[in-house]
């Protein structure tokens, strides 16, 4: 089948009713099951991470995968994610580019810095990246055009990306349907306007954790491999939503 709703409806329109659909959480998002959910039709989205496999099936197939799906569907033991709004899914996207744009902000200086010490300039002022730093990189003089385009490049890309999203997370964080836990959460020590909108869009909703669960969602317990009166624990599961955990 084509990622058509309409070919997809169309399709389970033609089935014998009853009919209750479950597919796997991935890049595709949420579209379809909002689609089917506007036709009135039952649909599960499951979490890949809990889906129950026998310890020795080594055969992975789509046909296998969607008859795997079924049977747990029938016997309800799929572990659903939540199916985000269109406007929660469009600022999580929007938080999660902030998060790209930080990584490559620190190759793209990695590489600024590189590009300065090919020419013999080396930063001995306070701490680099600091206000400081941006002045004396305004400063720099190259001869050659070309060492100048490269040198612009990677400037404005090291300065300039990052803060036009901070700008649009800051206007989105003060939208009515975000500013009430968004200021909740500001008033914990640490907790800006762009991580409260983080934990904001990438929780949604709060009430289905506890203060003990929570930390499983994220990933932040102990693994733990205990028998019998031995207990043994490990390093933290890193288990759940990594974006969230990074917040």
């Amino acid at each position: 089948m084509c990622p058509d709703h309409g070919e997809i409806l169309g399709w389970l329109g033609r089935l014998r009713g009853p009919v209750r659909v479950a597919y796997e959480a991935g890049p595709t998002g949420f579209g379809l099951a909002r689609a089917l959910a506007d036709a009135q039709i039952e649909c599960r989205v499951a979490a890949p991470s809990k889906l129950i496999r026998p310890a020795g099936d080594r055969f992975k197939t789509d046909a296998r995968d969607a008859a795997h799906l079924t049977r747990l569907l029938r016997l309800g033991e799929i572990t659903a994610v939540t199916v985000r709004e269109r406007e929660v899914e469009a600022a999580r996207d929007l938080v999660r580019t902030r998060e790209d744009a930080r990584a490559d902000l620190m190759r793209v200086r990695h590489r600024l810095s590189k590009l300065l010490l090919r020419q013999g300039r080396v930063y001995s002022g306070s701490q680099a990246w600091t206000g400081l730093h941006e002045i004396w990189l305004r400063r720099q003089p190259f001869d050659n055009t070309h060492t100048t385009a490269a040198f612009d490049h990677h400037f404005d890309a090291a300065t300039m990306a990052r803060d036009r999203l901070d700008e649009q997370i800051i206007q989105v964080a003060a939208l009515p349907r975000f500013a009430d836990m968004v200021n909740l959460l500001g008033c914990l020590r640490g907790i800006s306007a762009l991580s409260g909108l983080a934990l904001t869009v990438e929780i949604g909703d709060w009430t289905r954790f506890t203060g003990a669960s929570i930390g499983a969602y994220v990933g932040l317990v102990p693994t733990e491999y205990s028998s019998g009166i031995s207990r043994v624990q490990g390093s933290i599961t890193k288990a759940g939503n990594a974006h969230l955990r990074d917040c």
